[in-house]
């Protein structure tokens, strides 16, 4: 019962669509019919500009790190006891899924980077802290935000199971199948990448 409840409240929380919500009612606009046509922090980021990406970027982080750690916070569980970390997983999951495919907007959402990486900061603050440092190092020196979610989402898992010595075999299945979701979703990105023309964002730039 505790897997379909906590997982049923962190799909609900994915569906939010922020960046849906934030363009439709500040700036009367559908996001999803501008720029990459995603509706994800970084596309709103690109077409509304930097308030309204931090906005986004900050709740769809939120999303995910609140769907994981609400087991936590309801129940009494250890924070490494095996249960609790299959109720994190099974809620990080499906915060996910419903951030790609949000029932409040047509199905139609974000490729979830953002909201993975609230699920990671839930599950595994260790891993997720050194792939954000990891992200802004490749995203500043190279302006694809793209390659950095690339990149941080090939380590997290490395992290996991090498740097930290996880031992729990479904928290390992998780961090390998959550980092080839990113990459699979990115594959457009990864052919733009190899032809030259990624588009750019300079974290910097006004």
């Amino acid at each position: 019962m505790d897997f379909l409840i906590f997982g049923l409240i962190a799909y609900l929380l994915g569906s939010i669509p922020t960046a849906v919500w934030v363009g439709k009612v500040k700036y009367d606009l559908d996001i999803r019919e501008h720029g990459s046509k995603n509706a994800g922090a970084t596309n709103t980021f690109r077409v509304l500009g930097k308030n309204a990406g931090i906005l986004v970027l900050s709740v769809d982080v939120l999303k995910g790190i609140l769907a994981v750690i609400l087991p936590f916070l309801i129940n009494d569980y250890l924070w490494n006891n095996d249960h609790l970390i299959h109720l994190k997983i099974v809620s990080g999951i499906l915060v996910v899924l419903g951030h790609i495919f949000p029932v409040f907007a047509s199905f139609n959402g974000g490729k979830g980077v953002a909201t993975s990486l609230g699920v990671i900061l839930g599950i595994h603050p260790p891993a997720a802290l050194i792939c954000v440092v990891l992200f802004l190092a490749v995203f500043i020196i190279f302006n694809y935000v793209s390659l950095g979610a690339i990149i941080s989402s090939l380590a997290f898992p490395l992290l996991v199971v090498f740097a930290f010595k996880n031992e729990n075999t479904s928290l390992t299945v998780f961090s390998i199948v959550l980092s080839s979701a990113v990459i699979i979703l990115h594959h457009q990105n990864i052919k733009r990448l190899i032809q030259g023309n990624e588009n750019k964002m300079n974290l910097f730039k006004k």
